[in-house]
């Protein structure tokens, strides 16, 4: 890694921690000596970024330090890359394109000796599969979450039955193969998985959901896991039959 490059990428380290780093733990990270981060510290400091904190005792990045747009190194171009090449595979009509424009936008406003990292990275996506035919657009599903407003959907369940709901949309949620809303089922009081391929109606209702998406977020991640717990102990005693 160059030194510049280093000297960046210790500036992401101390940004992640709002507690003293210490340059031992700085040296572990980056696979360098004690002797080089201490080096690297003193010229930081020199430069006038906003770092406290001496050897033996971390150090601490100031809270409002920001640096220059796109300040980027290879490895989180290349995470930037592979995310936006997974989006632009999943056939959403707005992300998509949005994620070929983002690498667009990328490619030129790097410096030039990192676009071969945007142009030919060296990872990569496996290719989406047959589109998914969805009557619902997903913009209208994106603006009642960010509304924090309720839907009502007409649904249709995988034995065919057709259903309707009125739901607290919480986050739309991606796979390889299908798109789901995670939302709170008023029908149903409790948390459901609704395929957007099975939709055959959503209308925003305009009616803010009564609680907060932190809240509700959290309780999802609490019925999740219990949900995940109680299907691996139903197919432990199966396994030992096995």
């Amino acid at each position: 890694m160059r030194r510049t490059d280093r000297l960046f990428q210790i500036i992401q380290l101390l940004r992640r921690s709002t507690r003293p780093v210490t340059g031992a733990a700085l040296a572990a990270e980056l696979e360098v000596s004690t002797r080089t981060l201490y080096r690297d510290m003193a010229e930081l400091m020199a430069q006038r970024v906003p770092i406290t904190g001496e050897a033996g005792l971390g150090y601490l990045l100031a809270a409002d330090y920001d640096m220059p747009p796109l300040m980027l190194t290879q490895v989180e171009l290349e995470a930037i890359v592979l995310g936006a090449q997974w989006v632009a595979g999943r056939d959403d009509p707005l992300l998509s394109p949005a994620a070929s424009d983002v690498l667009a936008k990328i490619t030129t406003a790097v410096p030039a000796h990192l676009r071969p990292f945007v142009m030919a990275p060296s990872t990569g996506v496996r290719p989406g599969l047959v589109p998914v035919e969805e009557v619902v657009d997903m913009a209208t599903l994106r603006n009642a979450i960010r509304s924090w407003s309720k839907l009502r959907l007409l649904y249709r369940a995988q034995d065919g039955e057709k259903s309707q709901r009125t739901v607290w949309p919480i986050v739309l949620g991606y796979s390889d193969d299908s798109r789901i809303l995670i939302a709170w089922c008023e029908e149903r009081q409790g948390f459901r998985h609704f395929r957007t391929d099975r939709m055959l109606a959503a209308e925003p209702l305009g009616r803010p959901i009564p609680k907060s998406k932190g809240n509700l977020l959290r309780k999802w991640e609490e019925w999740r896991a219990a949900e995940l717990a109680r299907n691996e102990g139903e197919a432990a005693p199966m396994n030992r039959r096995l």
